[in-house]
């Protein structure tokens, strides 16, 4: 083996590891609805939790970056220890796929059909689709079909390069003596341990040795334990994560590292005393890539199946080495370690940003309740839910800011950019819910009081606001265009309140029924509830925006006010429900 069987081996490491990494990224871009689905069916069960953590790393080929996954939601109180457990034990199992699919490559027949098997044969039909469908669709979900095949082409043309240049190696002597030296179990496991802690990918790692194994000098006794030690390796990526994170969270990583180091201990000690004793004569034989995939297979479900019904005792284990203390634990709302998967983290943002629209327009609807009803508490509630909002927008804006700097799916991309555009509105509401409790302050300070006329009037315009607060909180938590449909008109008509109801008082400030102080607070009030409608149709023409792939929001809406029949009829009907005393709310036409 010379230099330039060395400079091809580096470039076929590089090609295998490249190819990974794209076909993953892919991979998790394509199936991102997939993947929030099978999260969001997670439970204590578990199977249902084992079956969770299989599904998502056979879909992102990855198990460390899965464990990650968990312990970011961990970090972030949307999953508990117990049910990190399970889908950490399902994600080593998922990481077998890519060992499987690696083994194709050592297919050898003279059968047609089985030729058709070796990925030598078909994968240059799939980079040459995978080409067409990346430089000629303009389909995102076809584009990353194309990265997904250009990935796996890649990835096996990597592998392929390596086997030619380490075919040579099964004539050199040291080669021969350090696979020999690795029947030492604990020196196989440990170079096992090494070598994917390097590169951070068991899935990786096992295709390297399948690689090294077209050269004849690896043996299924050698192979076994590099196999049993590469699951230890893969830990590093997890440990790293954990770094900062709350006490759950540091448990959740060492729970996939405890799991790896007792399976990985009993089954060492299983394999040992079936050497000695029974010498099977396959632990001298060469190993396959084939037999590779089937030892990695086997070694893995056999780990799951001893500590799956040992689970509570990993529990109680990680509780002890990670023990409790005066301190309580912080829960981070929105972890970056999630960024490995965007589409979770996404999803993550949406959770977030619904208790923000929740929090907001609760605070509105209290501080309408103050103005009848004023409390000390009430009025510390108001405050502490804009400044909860608050906190929502500027973790929001920044999070989402550098997702979208990330490659994420086309869908997710109007997903994100939905989001940013509402979370400011929403943050806007709040501030409205404390103008409006400090006009409820000021008319108490001063001792102010509406007549009943002007609480007759404020009574139907609340309650408009509180519908269209309704409309389009429910628009933006389950995307219901209906809802979205039915807030352009109840802001037209919020609108046109607005401007009588100030009609009205000026009429009554000239009779002398209401002072001049009471007249500005009331001024004050009409603002922030016709301001808070305003907000209300921004939310819910975004909403109707992104459903219809259009990002100009004031042409949507104008387009709608006044070419729609159906806004036309909502209008009038809004128009009945909310009529003043002596009054019906006339409608402009819009110039």
């Amino acid at each position: 083996m010379d230099i330039f069987n060395v400079l091809t081996l580096i470039g076929g490491l590089s090609l295998f590891l490249f190819g990974m990494s794209v076909m993953g990224q892919a991979l998790e871009r394509r199936a991102g609805d997939q993947l929030r689905t099978l999260l969001g069916k997670l439970t204590d069960r578990k199977i249902a939790g084992l079956l969770t953590g299989l599904g998502v790393t056979a879909v992102i080929q990855s198990s460390s970056a899965t464990t990650v996954m968990v312990v970011g939601f961990v970090n972030s109180g949307i999953m508990t220890l117990k049910q990190a457990i399970n889908v950490i034990m399902g994600a080593n199992i998922g990481t077998t796929v890519t060992a499987w699919l690696l083994s194709l490559a050592g297919i050898d027949s003279g059968n047609l059909f089985i030729k058709l098997l070796k990925p030598s044969s078909f994968t240059p039909i799939l980079a040459l689709i995978g080409i067409i469908f990346y430089m000629f669709c303009k389909s995102a979900k076809k584009k990353d079909t194309g990265m997904i095949l250009l990935g796996f082409a890649t990835l096996m043309f990597g592998m392929e390069t390596m086997s030619g240049a380490v075919s040579g190696l099964q004539d050199v002597p040291a080669f021969q003596q350090m696979f020999i030296m690795f029947k030492n179990p604990l020196l196989g496991v440990l170079a096992g341990a090494v070598l994917t802690a390097i590169i951070q990918s068991s899935s990786a790692s096992v295709g390297i040795l399948q690689v090294l194994a077209v050269t004849g000098q690896v043996s299924y006794g050698a192979a076994a334990p590099i196999i049993m030690g590469q699951n230890i390796g893969t830990c590093v990526t997890a440990m790293i994560s954990s770094v900062g994170a709350n006490k759950n969270a540091k448990r959740a990583a060492l729970v996939h590292l405890s799991f790896n180091i007792i399976g990985t201990a009993v089954w060492l000690a299983v394999f040992c005393v079936l050497k000695a004793l029974l010498r099977p004569v396959i632990l001298d034989e060469p190993a396959s890539r084939l037999g590779i995939a089937v030892a990695h297979s086997v070694f893995n479900v056999l780990c799951t199946l001893l500590m799956l019904p040992l689970s509570s005792f990993l529990e109680k284990l990680v509780t002890i080495l990670v023990p409790d203390d005066k301190r309580s634990d912080a829960v981070a709302e929105l972890d970056e370690r999630l960024f490995a998967t965007p589409s979770i983290a996404l999803e993550r943002c949406h959770t977030v940003a619904a208790e923000m629209a929740e929090t907001a327009v609760a605070a509105l609807k209290d501080a309408m309740v103050s103005l009848r009803s004023y409390t000390p508490a009430l009025a510390a509630s108001i405050r502490e839910k804009e400044d909860k909002t608050d906190h929502y927008e500027d973790i929001l804006g920044t999070y989402l800011v550098n997702l979208s700097t990330r490659q994420i799916s086309e869908a997710d991309s109007r997903e994100a950019a939905k989001l940013l555009k509402m979370i400011g509105d929403f943050e806007r509401i709040a501030d409205h819910a404390v103008n409006i409790l400090e006009s409820a302050e000021e008319l108490r300070d001063k001792e102010l009081r509406f007549t009943e006329d002007a609480s007759s009037d404020l009574t139907v315009v609340s309650a408009a606001v509180r519908d269209i607060l309704d409309l389009s909180l429910n628009a933006f938590l389950h995307d219901d265009l209906n809802a979205a449909s039915m807030v352009e008109p109840l802001e037209q008509v919020i609108d046109q309140l607005k401007e009588q109801l100030r009609t009205r008082h000026i009429l009554r400030m000239q009779k002398g029924d209401c002072s001049i102080d009471a007249g500005f607070a009331w001024s004050d009030l009409l603002t922030s509830l016709e301001r808070t409608a305003d907000h209300c149709s921004n939310i819910a023409g975004c909403v109707i925006d992104i459903a219809h792939g259009n990002m100009d929001i004031h042409q949507s809406l104008r387009a709608f006010r006044t070419g729609s029949e159906d806004f036309r009829q909502r209008f009038q009907e809004y128009q009945r429900k909310y009529v003043l005393n002596g009054y019906f709310v006339q409608k402009r036409q819009e110039k």
